[in-house]
């Protein structure tokens, strides 16, 4: 059949066409099907480098605020350290002898042994080996009061509180790790925040207590704060006095320069021995002059320094070595603040002097937002630093509402 073959033949044509563009759609098929993934994997691997670095770009920005903060602390330290290097100068260039100039001091003053003041006594932890030295009023068995002094102060700062608390508690004045007649360990990180911490634990159970009304003041607040933070079951009522909340004071000394400038002293402190010097110079001119001055001194609108009160002062830090312990307690701060865990959650009462040449008054209204409990500021119009020195009257009496008054928990 004539058609048949040619029909075969235009089959087979017809067919082997169709199965080359079968085969041809096959192999574009497969060379073309890729190419979607392919597309896929190229966003993937655009998309994997910006997921790294978001994923990274909050411990990078970590890093270069820590980065930034310790520059700054090392370049006002530096400055600091400068500004005080002039003022050795001048004073050396004016009258050397009188700059090297230092008094003996053998015996302490009278005051120090007022024995209406208390008894002094001693306690030696069992952990750590160190004695402490506290000076305690009122009868064993009521309830403790503890009271925790600033720089450069001692348990005699609380002398005001001493008499005015013992009839309803038993009140100790704590000479804190480093000062007075505590032991000081050599080596700053003895002096680290969790050491002091440890310290205020280790004293309510050395002295049969588990829990206290505790009072600060100064860098006894700062102690005081933490305390609270970390063992709230050991706290009934909590008092500072001119002190903000640890985290309020990290934060805020970065954001506003007066504060910086006002707490240059933290940074100066940084540098080893020579802040020791500075203060021992002129027969101890510079302790002299926090206590006394017109600008940061006691006694604005209130009580002042005594002279013996003052000598009292200059006895305990002329001592051989008695600087460098209260000194290294701020050697340490910085590698510690701010907190992870800061929330307080005890009854607080926070007295502030507005008069402050060292704290700004902003402070102590930021702190209310870290107590998740009863939070009271009191603001005393012309009153210093050294508050509860140079207006006991009127803080023993705010003291006294607060620990009888009831306070609730906030919601």
């Amino acid at each position: 059949m004539p058609g048949g073959p040619r029909g075969g033949v235009r089959g087979a044509r017809d067919l082997g066409q169709t199965r080359r563009r079968a085969g041809l759609t096959r192999h574009r098929a497969h060379r073309l099907t890729p190419v979607p993934q392919r597309r896929c994997g190229l966003r993937r691997r655009l998309h994997c480098p910006m997921a790294r670095l978001r994923d990274c770009l909050p411990r990078l920005m970590v890093t270069i605020r820590s980065l930034l903060f310790w520059s700054l602390i090392y370049c006002y330290c530096g400055l600091c350290t400068s500004i005080y290097l002039l003022k050795l100068l001048w004073s050396i260039g004016k009258g050397p002898a009188q700059t090297f100039r230092r008094v003996s001091r053998e015996h302490p003053p009278p005051c120090l042994n007022d024995p209406s003041l208390g008894t002094h006594c001693y306690v030696r932890i069992k952990d750590s080996g160190l004695r402490f030295h506290y000076v305690a009023a009122g009868e064993r068995g009521k309830p403790l009061m503890l009271l925790l002094h600033g720089f450069p102060e001692f348990w005699y700062s609380w002398r005001h509180q001493l008499r005015e608390f013992k009839s309803e508690y038993r009140v100790v004045a704590l000479d804190l790790r480093g000062y007075g007649e505590t032991d000081a360990p050599i080596h700053r990180e003895n002096y680290k925040l969790d050491c002091l911490i440890t310290d205020i634990r280790d004293i309510l159970d050395s002295l049969g207590y588990s829990k206290c009304v505790l009072i600060g003041h100064d860098w006894g607040g700062m102690i005081a704060w933490l305390f609270a933070i970390c063992y709230p079951e050991m706290v009934m009522k909590l008092i500072v006095i001119n002190f903000p909340h640890p985290n309020v004071f990290t934060e805020y000394i970065l954001q506003h320069p007066a504060q910086l400038f006002k707490s240059g002293y933290y940074y100066f402190f940084q540098i080893p021995w020579f802040p020791e010097f500075m203060f021992s110079i002129n027969d101890f001119k510079a302790l002299k002059h926090l206590f006394t001055s017109h600008s940061t001194g006691i006694g604005r609108k209130g009580f002042r320094l005594t002279t013996e009160d003052l000598e009292a002062h200059i006895y305990v830090f002329s001592q051989p070595g008695a600087l460098s312990g209260p000194i290294n307690h701020y050697r340490n701060i910085f590698s510690c603040l701010p907190l992870k865990h800061h929330m307080v959650t005890t009854p607080t009462l926070l007295l502030w002097g507005e008069k402050d040449t060292f704290m700004e008054a902003e402070m102590a209204e930021v702190t209310k937002t870290y107590v998740k409990n009863y939070f009271r500021l009191i603001i005393l119009s012309e009153a210093s630093h050294w508050l509860q020195q140079e207006q006991p009257d009127i803080v023993n009496k705010l003291i006294w509402t607060f620990l009888k008054e009831e306070t609730r928990k906030k919601d």
